[in-house]
């Protein structure tokens, strides 16, 4: 297929895009479009791709878009996008603007609307999904990293987590509950602790610390935060028949072997790629995989594992979350 691929935004999501997607389909044509000069400038020097500032311009040559700005801007471009007929791969989007308008245009116009959720493609998380009992599990998850060191080459309040409508801990969230729901089911009830321990400038709460109670009898505590000076995911699931242990990295996935009474490590990679700007619990597997399963539906309608629909209900629980 001849498709001509534009990537909207050329921060650090938009070149990671680029980059896999180059993996991906090495003979690509790539067009990156930025309002920044010194972005596209730096993007058109790394991977030698056309780049442009008219997002109207890119749309009049593009078949396949991913949209990788802040998340406040993705209503308005993947409504452009696909008035123009084109595929449309998203970044989290943190809020429900012009979900049912966007959803309505794909059919219309018969164009995937594919979004991300990167963590249902972590094999770890595929491999519980596929091996923990269908009721009676309980969990306790730790999530966090201190905000500024999530973009250190820029200030925290240069980009989209100091807003409180797409705050740090809300993406924290919007990551984690999808693959949480599908494992362990809808959440059923809740209770909320929230906080603001930091000393940094933001107007929403830095801590959580949140007990869902899910169908089918199971229920879990997870806790995030940008609070956490070491970046720390930890999850332990239990069960009669079982007890996994997870840090966030494919050589931390174990499980206890109740026969033995030692714990046994679970490899789910042959091999895997870290990006050395980020914690070594960011693996970029996982980011190429959603982009190969955007390209499969694009091209043999294989179902994405999450779409608009399933986005609108993980949105409405955090904003009840955030309520609470």
């Amino acid at each position: 297929m001849n498709m001509k691929y534009v990537v909207v935004g050329l921060g650090s999501m938009g070149k990671r895009r680029i980059r896999l997607l180059k993996q991906v389909r090495p003979e690509a044509r790539i067009m990156g479009v930025d309002s920044m000069e010194d972005r596209r400038e730096s993007a058109a020097r790394e991977y030698e791709i056309e780049v442009v500032a008219s997002l109207e311009e890119a749309l009049e040559c593009g078949d396949i878009v991913f949209v990788s700005t802040s998340p406040l801007s993705h209503s308005s471009i993947i409504n452009q996008a696909l008035q123009k007929g084109c595929h449309v791969f998203t970044e989290l989007n943190l809020v429900q603007q012009g979900y049912e308008e966007n959803i309505a245009l794909a059919n219309q116009k018969g164009c995937v609307l594919f979004l991300s959720s990167t963590f249902l493609y972590r094999k770890e998380l595929q491999h519980l999904r596929e091996n923990v009992e269908h009721s009676n599990n309980a969990y306790v998850y730790h999530v966090g990293q201190y905000l500024p060191d999530w973009h250190p080459w820029e200030s925290y309040k240069d980009f989209f987590v100091a807003d409180k409508r797409t705050n740090g801990c809300r993406e924290l969230l919007a990551i984690e509950l999808p693959w949480l729901c599908e494992c362990f089911g809808d959440v059923v009830n809740y209770h909320v602790v929230k906080s603001k321990k930091s000393q940094l400038d933001l107007p929403y709460p830095d801590t959580y610390q949140i007990i869902l109670e899910h169908e089918n009898g199971n229920s879990g505590v997870i806790c995030v935060d940008i609070l956490a000076r070491k970046a720390i995911r930890s999850l332990e699931v239990l069960h009669e028949n079982y007890h996994y242990f997870w840090k966030g990295t494919p050589d931390s996935f174990m499980k206890y072997d109740v026969e033995s009474k030692q714990l046994v490590n679970i490899s789910c990679y042959e091999a895997y790629e870290n990006d050395p700007r980020y914690s070594e619990n960011i693996v970029e597997n996982a980011y190429m995989d959603e982009i190969i399963a955007y390209l499969e539906e694009i091209e043999h309608g294989t179902q994405a594992l999450y779409s608009f629909e399933k986005d609108l209900k993980i949105l409405n629980l955090i904003d009840h979350l955030e309520e609470e």
